[in-house]
Order: structure tokens, then sequence, then C-alpha cells
């Protein structure tokens, strides 16, 4: 019988819909606390006073943004001292801040004590769509721009434009120092085209193998090898001695093949021997490390944007975005067996914008 019990209870159980309890006196709506007047609402002379502090600091972060850029000039870095350094990042530093903080204090002061000071409510819709909706829209901007002043109040508005566009100017003027300077004892130190057009390799200059420097003799390259290869003397600069600058101009890649496999043009012939050939590992795209060699199909792979060049035709591009094949290094044998360099490369190693100067 109690079991009998038990299933009926259990058929005539049905769970809540919900545990919300509607209660007789529920929280009432406080609404918006009274409005209080700000004193530019109520006097004049502070409404004019608060708009004369509002441009000066705008034309102060203008000054400020001037300031970082004569700074950059008064205050050099060309001989890396730790005192100029100092000095440029300091006053560079100040005039950055001083007119990023004069904007910021500004816009707030606007927004406190001039800008419309109204309390509303504004009811969530679910979505726009309608032509009413739309012109709503405009209205919004219409009434923002009619209750911010920024239309009428041409002192302030002007002063905000000059005071952002003159941000900008500190921040272009030191890109300029990004890019090495030419000095009397160095007059090809900020021209790219002529520091890319010459590097380490020069007639009879030994090629060895990177990173440990030894030699590389002609019979050691077999067929489908591939070898990555500096300039002898290149380890002994050391790393304060330009090494990894130079590193990263001369850098060859250097491959074996069947004479017969190469496509040669008449005045390269003499620039590959016995079917090994050299050539800059700098892809011609960005400049990424040319590293891939596929032997079955000869072909060079950069890693960074696919780009695909085929060794057995002077390195020409066959895929991807490089524009102009790699450059290759004139390559022959010296007395003892060993590979050296006719020359320099014949055209800047790296990016192909060099090439269009």
């Amino acid at each position: 019988m109690a079991h009998e019990s038990d299933a009926h209870e259990v058929e005539i159980y049905k769970p809540s819909p919900g545990l919300a309890v509607s209660v007789a006196d529920p929280v009432q709506n406080p609404g918006l606390p009274p409005h209080r007047a700000r004193i530019t609402d109520k006097d004049p002379k502070a409404d004019r006073a608060a708009d004369r502090t509002v441009y000066t600091l705008f034309y102060l972060s203008v000054a400020a943004s001037i300031w970082a850029v004569a700074a950059y000039m008064l205050f050099p870095i060309e001989d890396g001292s730790l005192v100029s350094i100092r000095n440029n990042n300091l006053w560079i530093g100040l005039g950055i801040a001083a007119a990023l903080l004069a904007i910021g204090v500004g816009a707030i002061h606007w927004s406190k004590s001039l800008m419309s000071d109204k309390e509303y409510v504004e009811d969530r819709h679910a979505t726009r769509g309608t032509e009413e909706t739309r012109a709503a829209a405009v209205e919004s901007f219409r009434l923002g721009n009619e209750e911010s002043g920024f239309g009428r109040r041409k002192m302030i508005r002007n002063s905000l434009i000059a005071a952002v566009a003159a941000s900008i100017i500190p921040g272009v003027a030191l890109f300029r120092g990004l890019a090495p300077h030419s000095t009397p004892d160095n007059p090809t130190a900020g021209d790219p085209v002529a520091l890319l057009n010459h590097t380490m390799w020069k007639e009879g200059t030994r090629l060895v193998r990177d990173p440990n420097g030894l030699p590389i003799k002609a019979s050691d390259v077999t067929i489908g090898s591939a070898v990555h290869v500096i300039p002898e003397g290149l380890n002994d600069l050391g790393h304060d001695g330009g090494l990894l600058e130079e590193k990263a101009k001369a850098i060859v890649l250097l491959m074996r093949l069947l004479p017969e496999q190469l496509k040669e043009d008449e005045d390269k012939k003499s620039w590959s021997y016995d079917g090994i050939v050299a050539y800059s590992k700098v892809c011609t795209h960005v400049g990424c490390p040319v590293a891939l060699y596929e032997q079955q199909t000869h072909h060079l792979l950069c890693p960074c944007h696919q780009s695909q060049f085929d060794v057995t035709e002077h390195a020409k591009v066959i895929f991807g975005p490089a524009a102009r094949p790699l450059p290759q290094l004139p390559i022959a044998v010296d007395d003892e067996g060993y590979l050296i360099a006719q020359s320099d490369f014949h055209e800047p190693v790296g990016p192909s914008f060099w090439e269009r100067h």
C-alpha cells in the first residue's frame, strides 16, 4: 500500500514553472535625481572663462608638439653617448606627453563645463532598419553637434583640430631617427642603395661554410647539395664590427647540378663552375632568407611568402610575389681547388625596392 501511495504522489506532482515571487510592495523606480545647474550654466562669465581655458589647453598642445620636434633637432644623439640619449628621450618625451595631456585635459574640461548637461534615459531597442530609425540617428548626430557646441564654438573646434594634427608631427619627425645618418667618414651610411649595392664579396674572396668558416673545395660539393656560404673573413668582424649587418647582405646559397641542366645566358656562363652556382640567400620580395632547396625540381623556396626561384635559369621567379631573380655571385676556383668569388654581386641584393632607385 505504501508503494501505491508513493506512486500516486509522483504522478500528481508537477514542478513549479519558476521561483519568482510577486510581492505586494515592490521597489519603486526612484527616477533621476534633481538636476543641478553648473556654474557655467548660470554665469556667462564662467562660461566664457571655461571656453578660453579649453582652447588655451589645445593651443598649448600645439606648442608642445612643436617643441617635441624642436627637441629632436636640438638634442641629437648622433654621438651615441648616454647623456645625448638621455636628453633626447627626456625633452622629446616631455613634449609629446604635454601635447597629449593638454588634449585630454581640454577635452574633459570641455565636456564637463560647456557641453550640454542633461540627464536622460535611452530605451534600448532590438534593431534598427526602418527609415524612421535612420533619420533618428542622423538627428541624434545633429543634436550632439548642437549640444556640444562643436559647430558653434569655433575657437574650441579649430584649436582641437590644430592640437590633434600637431600631435602627429613629432611621431613623423622621429621616424627620421630610424635611418642611419651619413657622416664625412662614412658618406654612404644614410644611402641604403649604396649600402646594399656592395657586400664583402670581391675578387679572390674564398667561399666558406656558415657558420664555422671552413673553406669549400669544388670537389667537396656533391650534386643535389645546398651549402650555406659566407665570405672568408666575415666571422673576424665580431658583433661590434658589423658582423650581422655584413652577413645579412653577403649570405649565399651554393648548389651543384649537372652542367647540362643549367640554362645559362651567354654573358653569364662563366659565373658558374662545373655545375656549381651561387645565389644570394636574401629574397627579392621583402628580404627573408631563401633557404629551402628542392633538389629534384631545382627550385628555391622562400618560406615567408612562398616565392619560388628556378636555379637552372639564373634563379628566375616562377611563383610568388618576388619581382626579380636572386642576384648571382660569380664564382671560380683558385690554384688549390677552393671556390672563390670572381667579384661582388652585379646588382643590389635584397628587396626589389632598391632596384627602383
